[in-house]
């Protein structure tokens, strides 16, 4: 398989609706936690700075990064084998 072939099937791969659903209950769930370790003594102090809501958005996006490459790692792997 070619490498545009499979950077195209990946990023089509991405955008499923099944796939973007899983990493978001994935990054919510995961991102809140780590939100609540890394940054709940300054949330409980109503002391939030704007670098430490951008660092948030991060601990959300990155499980959704994560999760949706294994997804798309999965499903390739799953094509390759079927072929």
């Amino acid at each position: 398989m070619a490498i545009e072939s499979t950077w195209s099937q990946s990023f089509r791969l991405a955008r499923e609706p099944r796939v973007v659903k899983r990493a978001c209950k994935f990054a919510l769930g995961v991102g809140a936690i780590l939100i609540l370790i890394n940054h709940g003594d300054a949330i409980l102090k109503g002391e939030v700075t704007p670098m430490a809501i951008f660092q948030m958005a991060l601990t959300i996006v990155v499980p959704y990064l994560v999760s949706t490459a294994s997804s798309v790692s999965a499903q390739l792997e799953t094509m390759r084998e079927q072929s």
